[in-house]
């Protein structure tokens, strides 16, 4: 990594090192995490995964909201906080305090990407808007993550997954055709507004490369939520065809839904009209594959209610087991619906490597999901544990900013900042 640019300005230039295996795209890149709870913390983490140096920025005592999101805990640490933030460096800055303030500009000032998820307004209240930043940090990509967006009728709205997920209209998409609407398992909106967060600082770096500017990214979990409406929204917006809950099935494919099996459940999906015949051949209904009413997915839309009972019928005289050794093989795509001991023995999640262990200062050896992605020339091992709320703060100031341990004593002296002590 090299710096250059015009100016005052500081540009990370990146190179490649032929065979350096241990090299991660990120390395040597600074991230300022001012988020909190999911979305955030989860887009920094997947960032830190890469190699990106991620200074976690929280509340002297309370932390990140989620620390408190339990149970369950691992000793005293919430394993929600756990899960989502791996690879990072915590210090503990009471931001009110205007020396704290001015120590999130010094920070930014040596940063490339400066990420929050305030409020629109909060942070330029106490001079660490995106346009106080630019002024001296003009290389900075600055990331904001908000419920609706930088401005708007709703700007003022504080925002949650489920709240978001309920206005995008995912909600009312989800959940028994003829029941209430339902949340999620796990918080997709979040989730996707992080990974959309992900891409947009990778592109903002990358950008920045190109101009030798900073900019500035609007994420949002509104924004997301509807981005993702994908083909939902194009049958609104097109045909005006109202959205609808469809339990497991798919209101354009056919089937394509979990059937109940003696013991269980299986989930079959018939994309074209072969895996359809295919479907038909294991079930032992050649009828039903050669019945006119079924011949195309359209006509299997249309008369889905009688297929499905036929189906239906077939499937739940097996266990789940049978059905998975007959589909096995077939080209059919199929599973069963796992619990998470199902899960997390089951053979290809364990080929893919997909639990990341490590040893945290406090609540011991912990395993986490890990990501979710592989390369082939550099491995994401290793991983560091989550920290302690302040747990680098006094590294950070020595080895980041340079400050002399008399002026560390005074922010500690003042609560401007906080250390927590590993025993």
């Amino acid at each position: 990594m090299l710096w250059g640019g015009g100016g005052d300005q500081k540009v990370t230039v990146f190179f490649f090192l032929s065979g350096a295996s241990s090299v991660k795209p990120l390395d040597g890149v600074k991230i300022l995490d001012l988020t909190r709870v999911l979305a955030g913390p989860f887009a920094t983490m997947n960032l830190g995964d890469l190699g990106a140096e991620v200074i976690k920025v929280e509340r002297p005592g309370a932390g990140d909201d989620t620390r408190a999101w339990g149970p369950p805990f691992a000793g005293t640490e919430s394993l929600y906080f756990l899960s989502v933030n791996r690879n990072k460096k915590s210090i503990a800055i009471n931001m009110k305090d205007s020396k704290g303030a001015k120590l999130i500009r010094e920070l930014a000032a040596v940063s490339d990407v400066f990420v929050e998820n305030y409020v629109p307004g909060k942070l330029a209240e106490i001079g660490l808007g995106y346009e106080d930043i630019q002024k001296i940090a003009p290389h900075i990509v600055y990331c904001s993550i908000t419920g609706y967006g930088q401005t708007g009728p709703m700007v003022q709205r504080g925002g949650y997954d489920s709240i978001a997920a309920a206005v995008s209209g995912l909600m009312h998409i989800t959940g028994h055709e003829d029941g209430e609407p339902v949340r999620a398992g796990v918080a997709m909106t979040d989730l996707a507004t992080g990974l959309y967060t992900y891409g947009a600082i990778m592109a903002g770096l990358l950008q920045r490369y190109k101009t030798g500017k900073g900019l500035h990214i609007d994420c949002n979990l509104l924004s997301s939520q509807v981005a993702c409406l994908t083909h939902v929204a194009a049958n609104y917006l097109n045909c005006k065809i109202e959205g609808k809950r469809w339990g497991t099935a798919h209101g354009s494919i056919v089937p394509y839904q979990a059937f109940k099996t003696k013991d269980g459940y299986i989930v079959v999906g018939a994309g074209n009209d072969q895996q359809f015949v295919t479907v038909c051949k294991i079930l032992n209904l050649p009828e039903v594959s050669k019945d006119s009413r079924y011949k195309t997915n359209t006509l299997r839309v249309k008369n889905r209610k009688e297929l499905i009972d036929i189906l239906s019928t077939r499937f739940s005289e097996k266990a789940t087991s049978e059905w998975l050794q007959l589909f096995e093989g077939s080209g059919v795509p199929y599973g069963p619906i796992n619990n998470m001991q199902q899960v997390f023995s089951d053979p290809q999640v364990l080929h893919n490597g997909l639990v990341m262990e490590m040893n945290h200062p406090t609540a011991g050896r912990i395993a986490v999901p890990g990501p979710g992605v592989r390369y082939s020339d550099f491995a994401m091992s290793h991983p560091k544990p989550p920290p302690l709320v302040g747990q680098h703060t006094v590294e950070i100031l020595k080895g980041t900013l340079g400050y002399e341990d008399d002026a560390i004593e005074e922010l500690l002296r003042t609560g401007a900042v906080a250390q927590h002590e590993v025993r």
